[in-house]
């Protein structure tokens, strides 16, 4: 990738909401270019909570539910809100009052795939409001490029990942347990590699609120799925989703994955009492997860997101791909719950930078694209020269 060195540290504030729609993760970090190597010096990260009824409002947009078109228009204002209230906050909590930029992943409300190619990706969150929260410019809607050159947009955190781990000594996958899995292998002298393996925590949510009438959000620390048994049936018929076959690049989301998409799984099957179908779906995804990961031949996984809270999965996930060590990145100084945030932050300096942020080995583009648009802040653009040595390597402090 052609890119390069800004003389001083750039502070930056990262945003991102997940598949799960739980949470905007915030991060506030420092991070300078030097021969190559993009030093990360996390300064803090928190999670906020989506306002309730926003939450429920961007559940109910999600397919095989509709969305009008004043719908839409109202979630990308209150997710800009909501963005923009959690970076203002972060600016003074986390950030000690001064930061350069906003780099912000948004909600990813929509995932187009057809015909195993992405045609679009659409994340709410109008980095306007972000920019008038803040004073600060906003870079945002960081999946559309790579979309356009030909990408899935995703995983993005192959970019992360790929500099984070080079130098590996045997191939090492870097897992993310979101509502969507997704992992990144980074192997010696092979092209960085990502894709989403399937179903994270989707299909646990929706069934989780499911068999509760909407009463329970998720099954908290597995309680549910602890108590049940995994229905091989049920489970033969899941694993036979074509999806899961397929060849990278790939990608999907929760237009694939969700509540409809369980209950036609389970017609003609005797009953499937509650906890045996959320004990079904944590082999799921657990199986899933380790068939990518071992069919890459990774010697070692290291997991983040909010999946590697819930130890029900995260036993059956060493279960599967026992003997290949699983770790978390909290181990090598990424927070399980911020690496997405600080990834944010990171792919919004590259961008600042001049540097070329996707990893098309990973996405499927046709080349090294910018990511991103950016939208001023309240005072005149000055971007820094643009970089020209290439980025090799991420070291976290």
């Amino acid at each position: 990738m052609p890119v390069t060195q800004p003389q001083a540290a750039v502070r930056v504030i990262g945003l991102i909401s997940g598949t799960s729609m739980d949470s905007i993760d915030v991060s506030a970090v420092d991070l300078r270019l030097t021969d190559g190597t993009v030093e990360l010096i996390p300064l803090g990260h928190r999670a906020i909570a989506y306002p309730g009824a926003l939450r429920e409002a961007l559940l109910a947009a999600l397919p095989p539910g509709s969305c009008t078109a004043g719908q839409l228009c109202r979630l990308d204002t209150e997710v800009g809100q909501a963005f923009g209230t959690a970076a203002a906050d972060a600016l003074t909590d986390l950030a000690g009052g001064r930061a350069d930029l906003i780099s912000s992943l948004g909600q990813t409300i929509y995932h187009w795939v057809d015909g195993g190619r992405c045609l679009g990706s659409l994340q709410l969150g109008q980095p306007a409001w972000i920019a008038e929260h803040t004073g600060l410019p906003v870079i945002a809607d960081l999946r559309a490029r790579d979309v356009a050159a030909g990408g899935h947009g995703a995983p993005l955190a192959a970019v992360l990942d790929q500099l984070w781990l080079a130098g590996a000594a045997e191939p090492v996958a870097a897992l993310n347990i979101g509502g969507i899995a997704n992992i990144t292998v980074v192997a010696p002298e092979a092209p960085t590699l990502a894709f989403d393996t399937g179903p994270g925590n989707a299909l646990l949510d929706a069934a989780a609120r499911m068999v509760s009438d909407g009463v329970w959000q998720q099954d908290v620390d597995g309680e549910l799925a602890a108590q049940g048994t995994t229905r091989p049936d049920l489970l033969a018929t899941l694993l036979a989703d074509p999806y899961y076959v397929k060849q990278p690049p790939k990608s999907t989301g929760k237009e694939h994955f969700h509540a409809d998409y369980l209950r036609t799984a389970m017609e003609g099957l005797p009953h499937v009492p509650a906890v045996d179908l959320l004990a079904t779906l944590v082999e799921l995804t657990a199986v899933t997860i380790a068939d990518a990961c071992r069919g890459r031949e990774a010697g070692k996984v290291i997991a983040s997101g909010g999946g590697v809270r819930n130890p029900v999965l995260m036993a059956a996930l060493r279960r599967n791909l026992d003997p290949v060590p699983v770790i978390t990145s909290d181990e090598l100084g990424l927070p399980t719950d911020a690496k997405e945030a600080y990834l944010a932050a990171l792919l919004g300096f590259l961008t600042w930078c001049g540097a070329p942020a996707d990893a098309t080995s990973a996405t499927g583009a046709a080349g090294p694209r910018l990511l991103g648009s950016i939208t001023p802040g309240k005072g005149p653009l000055h971007l820094p020269d643009p970089v020209t040595t290439a980025v090799t390597r991420l070291r976290v402090h």
